[in-house]
């Protein structure tokens, strides 16, 4: 996989859909949406981010990434669920690995829509984008220990535990266990 095909493909974000979910661009004008599970300490517990202060800075972090998409170096759907036209969280890719042609997803998404399958089928979605159109060989997701409800959500996708990595990241100022669930394409071809 070569950055150029990533920048082309990220630049024009495409739009993804499943059943239930619409994924596509963020936009400042989710801002009231964002901040609505952005700003809560149970969201943001297990994440590397700290709660969104005000909606102001929702809408600042919005704006700025109108940028980072519009050169290719964003990697995030707005999960937007179709029956309520609400954007409810954020799923795609954290980062890329092109020499290894692999990549790791995230997600967040607001608490009124945990253990409903909604993560687990945006997640299916991205894996399967990754896969057919990124022509990608790993798919990596992380869960700081403790999180079993994302362990879940991995596990729901078609992604393997394999371990964790003790006290692997520092995040708000604390050493953290890390754990690593991963699919090859070749599994999710089976699948």
């Amino acid at each position: 996989m070569k950055k150029e095909t990533i920048f082309r493909i990220f630049s024009k974000i495409p739009v993804l859909q499943t059943e239930r979910l619409i994924l596509r661009k963020l936009t400042p004008r989710d801002a009231a949406d964002m901040y609505d599970y952005a700003h809560r300490p149970e969201v943001t517990r297990y994440l590397t981010w700290n709660p969104h202060p005000d909606l102001a800075h929702s809408r600042a972090y919005l704006e700025y990434l109108q940028g980072r998409y519009a050169g290719g170096m964003y990697y995030d759907w707005g999960i937007v669920e179709k029956a309520s036209n609400k954007m409810i969280g954020t799923c795609g890719f954290t980062e890329f690995h092109c020499s290894h042609n692999k990549a790791e997803i995230g997600y967040a998404i607001h608490p009124d829509y945990w253990g409903k399958g909604i993560t687990a089928e945006a997640v299916q979605k991205i894996i399967a984008f990754g896969f057919e159109m990124l022509n990608l060989h790993r798919i990596e997701a992380r869960f700081i220990q403790g999180n079993e409800r994302s362990l879940r959500v991995m596990e729901k996708a078609g992604m393997i535990f394999e371990g964790f990595e003790r006290e692997s990241m520092l995040i708000k100022g604390k050493y953290v266990t890390v754990g690593v669930c991963a699919i090859l394409k070749s599994e999710w071809e089976k699948k």
